[in-house]
């Protein structure tokens, strides 16, 4: 049996980002069982993607109830809802066999992964009390994408001088407004930038001189995305919502490191349980922004634990 249930999980402050603000996480909770086990997880709809509540919800109620994760790779476009049902197979192949996902998928031992800490679009003066309280963390990453952006940069700069910082645009940005803004991200020691241009107009980052690394946000989604980025993009951002799962996502992964592209293993906002296997994707990765719980105000009963090393592998009371 397949089941699909509808949760909120409240933020600890608004999220804002060039496309919009959110004061809550939407999710869906998907549990699959089967022989007295049950295995979970969780995806986040995404608008941009096309993707709502609804939406997901029906792709996944459709499905044979037997479905095994082999059948669902081609039963399934890439997005939420095979990432869900992807993911609540993994773990239920773990749960019923005794042993951990990592080892079923042989991959290494997970360890601890350093996280960066987003900063949601706000005024200036706000993102710089922000980023002061934050300025304890190695990576901070901001979201950008307007005309005002300088000064929203300066000011975070100047709240956290020493702390590591990516600038996410998500597609906000004109080529000319990057252009002219480049000079500055990289006078204030910004160490990557994500997705600056709209998807599908970014043709002209290949043209144009990259002077600090640019990171495919949008623009990347499954394996078969990745060769046409080469040569726009130095690292691609993987989020196992658009891969539409783990499975997908190891695959990806290895074509990223195939194509001579850096990884980032990004997320939604969301809970623990939406996190715990992108862990997994995220060892060895140049950057890892699962930072969606730390976000919330409230999160699932047996949460991923973050400290000064980063974020720790799931426990199996969680997931995997």
């Amino acid at each position: 049996m397949i089941t699909v249930t509808p949760e909120t999980f409240p933020l600890a402050q608004t999220f804002t980002i060039s496309r919009g603000s959110k004061t809550h996480a939407h999710v869906l909770t998907i549990r699959v069982i089967r022989d007295g086990v049950t295995g979970w997880a969780e995806c986040v709809p995404y608008a941009r993607y096309g993707d709502s509540l609804a939406s997901v919800t029906a792709q996944i109620e459709a499905l044979p109830q037997a479905i095994t994760r082999e059948a669902l790779q081609n039963a399934l476009p890439p997005g939420a809802a095979r990432n869900a049902v992807d993911c609540a197979l993994w773990d239920h192949a773990a749960k019923a066999a005794g042993r951990p996902v990592w080892q079923l998928a042989g991959l290494p031992e997970p360890r601890p992964v350093p996280v960066a800490f987003t900063l949601s679009l706000n005024t200036p003066e706000v993102m710089r009390a922000e980023a002061a309280k934050h300025a304890h963390r190695p990576i901070l990453k901001i979201k950008l994408g307007t005309p005002d952006d300088m000064p929203r940069l300066e000011a975070v700069r100047q709240g956290a001088p020493k702390s590591t910082l990516i600038i996410d645009a998500n597609e906000g940005w004109t080529p000319e407004v990057y252009a002219d803004l480049a000079p500055h991200l990289i006078r204030l020691g910004v160490a990557l930038v994500e997705q600056p241009l709209p998807q599908g107009a970014d043709d002209m980052l290949a043209e144009i001189a990259r002077p600090l690394p640019v990171c495919a946000d949008e623009s990347a989604h499954d394996a078969g995305s990745l060769a046409a980025l080469k040569g726009k993009y130095d690292l691609v951002n993987l989020k196992l919502d658009k891969t539409g799962g783990l499975t997908e996502a190891l695959r990806a992964r290895a074509e990223a490191q195939h194509l001579g592209l850096g990884l980032m293993v990004g997320c939604m906002v969301g809970s623990s349980l939406a996190m715990a296997p992108a862990v997994l994707l995220a060892q060895g990765a140049a950057y890892c922004d699962l930072d969606g719980p730390l976000l919330l105000s409230q999160d699932r009963a047996e949460p991923l634990a973050y400290d000064a090393q980063g974020v720790h592998p799931a426990q199996p009371e969680l997931w995997g």
